[in-house]
């Protein structure tokens, strides 16, 4: 019986690159979690120890921090996209790279009404931006841009009613609820020429958090279709946009043995178990290129 080595990569994984820019009195800070990996023709390495064609992780890990300071971080896709490309130069057998960013929001401390030149605090929340980018010696780089632990919540417009019931089911219609959610959504770009990164990010998100609010939802589903289909709509660059959305519940509870009424007013927050929706909207086939399930 004989075998063959399947698909494998490697690389250097959560390198915390902080990016600190110093050339003016008022300082910059981009802080990044870095994730580097190579895939391609390393099969001497797997099955004969042959290391002589592999670009070691801690390499990465160095380079990382050499192009934080070389080309510096105006975008977490910016950067990955030139980190990338001199990965694969580095690496003769490496046939593709992956770089993977997120960056964590710091904002200026106030001071007399104004943001301070050389203070910072962590912004609260959950939320971290994201970038991915796939890039191969003879095709364009595939970037994917996104958000994780995005916390949204609206008091009304929700509903949930007219679902399948069965044997098991206890789940009571709910004709007016809250509906919150901790939002992960990736979106893939048609082209990297021209774009401010940042900026687009920021529209993006924008899009997604009004079509949120402005939608009534009869599900969550129907909400992440409309927020999928309003960034296409606007952002001719999105050729596709992925969301999960786990469901954070809030139950209205039960005062009448207090003696009290609780006319959708006070809530249980239950963590888990939740439902989890997941679902991506795309340019029709023939107005796409490809699809970044890989990565």
């Amino acid at each position: 019986m004989s075998f063959v080595l399947g698909p494998n990569r490697y690389g250097k994984a959560e390198t915390r690159v902080v990016c600190v820019r110093r050339d003016t009195d008022r300082h910059e800070v981009r802080d990044l979690n870095v994730s580097t990996s190579l895939r391609g023709d390393f099969t001497a390495a797997h099955v004969e120890g042959d290391q002589s064609h592999v670009l070691t992780t801690d390499t990465q890990k160095n380079t990382a921090f050499a192009y934080a300071k070389k080309v510096g971080v105006s975008s977490p896709e910016a950067y990955a996209l030139a980190l990338g490309e001199r990965l694969l130069t580095a690496a003769p057998a490496a046939t593709a790279s992956r770089v993977q960013v997120e960056e964590y929001a710091w904002e200026r401390v106030e001071v007399g009404g104004a943001g301070h030149d050389h203070t910072f605090v962590r912004r609260g929340g959950e939320e971290v931006r994201t970038a991915v980018v796939l890039r191969g010696r003879d095709t364009q780089p595939m970037v994917v841009s996104g958000c994780t632990g995005l916390v949204v919540m609206k008091t009304t417009g929700s509903q949930f009613t007219g679902f399948l019931r069965e044997d098991y089911t206890t789940l009571q219609d709910a004709e007016d609820r809250v509906l919150a959610t901790s939002l992960t959504a990736r979106w893939r770009h048609t082209t990297t020429d021209g774009l401010d990164w940042d900026a687009a990010h920021a529209a993006v998100r924008q899009t997604c958090l009004a079509a949120f609010a402005t939608t009534y939802s009869r599900a969550l589903q129907e909400t992440l279709w409309a927020m999928g289909s309003a960034v296409l709509e606007a952002h001719q660059h999105v050729a596709e946009i992925d969301f999960s959305a786990p469901n954070r519940h809030h139950f209205v509870v039960d005062l009448a043995p207090f003696g009290l009424d609780n006319p959708g007013e006070v809530f249980h927050a239950a963590d888990r178990p939740y439902g989890l929706i997941e679902a991506r909207v795309q340019r029709e086939a023939h107005e796409c290129t490809g699809h970044f399930g890989e990565l």
